[in-house]
């Protein structure tokens, strides 16, 4: 093997190598003194002063290295490859000069001589050398080579010399001994670079095992066969409270958890136990997990499982976080993070785990409460104060909890409360109007005082006969009908509510069948010139004619479209429907179609209107929209900005039900408006009440400068009218005084029409003027 090359074994190989070199110099220095001696034995015999140079040469060598062997064993050992080269290579240069001195005794005393006692003093030399060449020097493949040249060639050479066929063949016998000595130190070397490498491999391995071992996160102990501990790491020490892995050694699991036992941390029973399961585990060849709680409020775990070669592990680590994170979680799965009251869904498990068990034939009560006018807490002081309110309601009602009663925060503003074993219906109306006492009262919320006001539904049911969800539905239908009775009361479920319910819900199913199968109609109520008494215009109104309950007023469906969402759809049918059949009217004639708040909410309503105009070939100066406080409360700014696009495409733009609202006269200089109508209520009490007359000739006279058109809804009597026309001087009006809505051929029948009250009109305005 050769080390010229710096790679060709890993240097941490290497250097060990080297190292042997110089490992015992006690019998190298021992074989050169025994040298010297012979070659000395020699000289005395025969006298040949060649031999005394030969002896002198021997001690010089041997004191320089034997020195040098000192000079390296006083150092410590080498780091790089470069320094372990350099004292090999000291070696192989002392060593060599050694070899040569050798060398020369063997080939005077073989050829030179030619003495018989220093030919076979040359061999045996010769012979004992040899036999310490591969073992002594195999670190070295260079220094093997070397001195096997040095002590066989030159004896070879003295026997060739000699010239006889005897010594020639005895000389050539010097090459196989070669070649033998040196496959022999290779051997050597080969085997013991194998034994120094799977040393450090298993040395690496051994290290790396025990770093896994004392880096694990929790403690492990592998037993052997006799169920004592053979292998623990740093971790089950320190969980057992032992200072080093070594004190496990030998111990048995009754013994590990007989010192908890002993520390006060581990119950007696926990610990028959624990072992059992453990001890079973391994004995069937299968995992299992033990989780014990210490009494100091430590969680461990522990696990079995039989290990590789009759080793059984076992391992237990500290999962106290990890227990008190999982049920931080339950906790919050089940529990509101606001109130910290039952959820919605633990609260439908409690309840119903409860009904499930005890007599059926009990009855049991459920109520929902839900906040008045939550939304504007929330609105006007910030969602933090409304969930203040939400807590101190939350703690007034978790006062009321306890057997047989379970309170929960259903989510938002709303609570229910289950009442289990209630005697019958007056003792579950006491109980609830205890409850609406005990929430009375203000409540300071980060310096708001609030006044608690709620409204609730109850249900009081056979255990037998329901369930959760049904109490549930029944208690909400209740609640509802507190609500429409004015909110800040309760009221108990009963079955004109369910069938109320049932038929607001085929209400609803009717109504969508209607508009996706365009049954609704359109009729017109008659807009009146006020000077000429005939029909300039007329409102598009919506009616449905149900199949079984006749006509619906729309008081009641349009509320329901708009619950339902599908106003919109219903808008685009009284649109398309206005502008087809006004396109049929004389030109002098108009159509004024109302739009909800939601059309509103996108620019959809443009594209709307432009395909009404676009399919029906109305003129869009003939096409007016009424715009309701309703839809500019939602989004000004957008508002503004689709009553701009559809004033751009010639469409004439009304404010439905002026003065109504909370900031009306903003409107009038802020929108693009072309005419206002005033509301209805302006009108109910004008023949009497003179502020209301005065307020109606206000608008009036501020509409005008602002080149806007005024219609007065609601005229029902001819004294109204007459008022109207002596004193506020409207441009238009509109009400059942011309008769009901019509239809659209009768609006084209009516169109040329004078109303007979313009003749009395025009006599009360003579009348005035004299």
């Amino acid at each position: 093997m050769n080390l010229k090359r710096k790679n060709e074994i890993p240097v941490d190989v290497y250097i060990p190598f080297v190292e042997t070199l110089f490992r015992d110099g006690v019998t190298l220095s021992i074989g050169i003194l025994a040298q010297t001696f012979l070659i000395g034995l020699v000289w005395w015999k025969n006298g040949d002063p060649r031999y005394l140079v030969v002896a002198i040469a021997m001690v010089l060598v041997g004191i320089f290295r034997m020195r040098n062997f000192q000079k390296y064993n006083n150092l410590p050992s080498p780091t790089t490859w470069e320094e372990a080269h350099k004292r090999e290579n000291d070696y192989i240069f002392y060593g060599s000069m050694h070899g040569l001195t050798l060398g020369a005794f063997c080939l005077l005393g073989i050829y030179f001589a030619r003495d018989d006692f220093a030919e076979i003093a040359s061999v045996c030399l010769t012979l004992a050398t040899a036999t310490s060449i591969a073992g002594r020097n195999y670190g070295s493949p260079r220094m093997v080579i070397i001195l096997t040249l040095a002590l066989t060639w030159p004896i070879s050479l003295g026997f060739l010399l000699r010239g006889d066929i005897y010594h020639v063949l005895l000389g050539l016998l010097s090459a196989p001994f070669l070649f033998a000595i040196r496959k022999f130190a290779n051997t050597v070397r080969d085997v013991l670079f194998a034994a120094v490498s799977e040393e450090k491999k298993a040395n690496r391995l051994a290290q790396r095992f025990n770093r896994a071992l004392n880096t694990m996160s929790h403690g492990l102990v592998m037993l052997g066969p006799d169920g004592r501990v053979a292998v623990a790491n740093a971790e089950a020490a320190h969980l057992m409270s032992l200072k080093s892995p070594d004190a496990l050694l030998g111990r048995s699991i009754h013994g590990l958890l007989m010192r908890g036992v002993a520390g006060g941390m581990l119950a007696l029973k926990d610990c028959r136990y624990i072992e059992a399961q453990l001890t079973r585990a391994l004995r069937e060849g299968r995992d299992r997990k033990v989780l014990v709680s210490l009494a100091n409020g430590q969680h461990y775990e522990f696990s079995a499982r039989e290990g590789s070669q009759e080793l059984g592990v076992v391992t237990f680590e500290d999962v106290t976080a990890r227990v008190e994170a999982e049920d931080k979680i339950r906790f919050m799965a089940r529990y509101d993070s606001l109130t910290g009251l039952p959820n919605r869904a633990y609260f439908q498990e409690l309840i119903g785990e409860a009904m499930a068990s005890g007599d059926l034939e009990r009855l049991c009560g459920l109520a929902v409460l839900d906040l008045d006018d939550f939304k504007s807490v929330n609105d006007t002081l910030g969602h933090p104060v409304g969930d203040g309110l939400i807590y101190a309601v939350a703690e007034r009602l978790a006062a009321v909890a306890g057997p047989g009663v379970t309170v929960s925060r259903f989510g938002g503003d709303e609570f229910m409360i289950f009442f289990d074993r209630v005697e019958d219906e007056s003792h579950l109306i006491s109980q609830i109007d205890e409850i609406f006492i005990d929430l009375q009262g203000e409540v300071d919320v980060a310096g708001h005082g609030l006044r608690i006001q709620a409204s609730g539904g109850a249900v009081l049911s056979r255990v037998r006969d329901t369930d959760v969800d049904a109490m549930i539905v029944k208690a909400d239908l209740a609640l509802y009908k507190a609500k429409e009775l004015g909110k800040n009361t309760w009221r108990l479920f009963e079955a004109s509510i369910d069938a109320a319910f049932r038929n607001r819900q085929l209400m609803k199913a009717d109504l969508r069948t209607a508009v996706e199968s365009k049954g609704l109609r359109v009729v017109y109520q008659p807009i009146v010139t006020m000077s000429t008494m005939r029909i300039a215009s007329c409102e598009a109104l919506c009616r449905w004619d149900h199949p079984d309950l006749g006509p619906i007023s729309p008081s009641i469906f349009i509320p329901l479209a708009e619950e339902m969402g599908i106003i919109s759809e219903i808008s685009t049918f009284v649109l398309h429907a206005a502008c087809t059949e006004c396109a049929k009217w004389p030109a002098q004639t108009s159509v004024s179609v109302n739009l909800s708040a939601k059309d509103f909410r996108n620019r959809d309503v443009i594209e709307k209107v432009r395909d009404a105009l676009a399919s029906s070939g109305l003129a869009a100066g003939r096409l007016e929209i009424e715009v309701t406080e309703t839809a500019l409360l939602d989004d000004k700014s957008l508002t503004r900005q689709y009553i701009e696009e559809l004033k751009r495409l010639g469409v004439r733009i009304a404010l439905d039900d002026f003065g109504t609202g909370y900031s009306s006269l903003s409107y009038l200089h802020k929108l693009p408006l072309d005419k206002i109508k005033i509301d209805r209520s302006f009108l109910m009490d004008v023949t009497q009440n003179s502020r209301s007359l005065e307020l109606l000739k206000g608008i009036v006279n501020l509409s005008r400068p602002l080149g806007l058109s005024v219609t007065v809804e609601g005229v029902e009597t001819f004294e109204q009218l007459k008022i109207l026309a002596l004193q506020v001087k409207p441009d238009l009006v509109q009400g059942f005084l011309f008769g009901s809505a019509l239809s659209a051929s009768g609006i084209e029948t009516m169109s040329s029409t004078v109303w007979p009250f313009a003749k009395d009109i025009k006599t009360a305005r003579k009348a005035t003027h004299r």
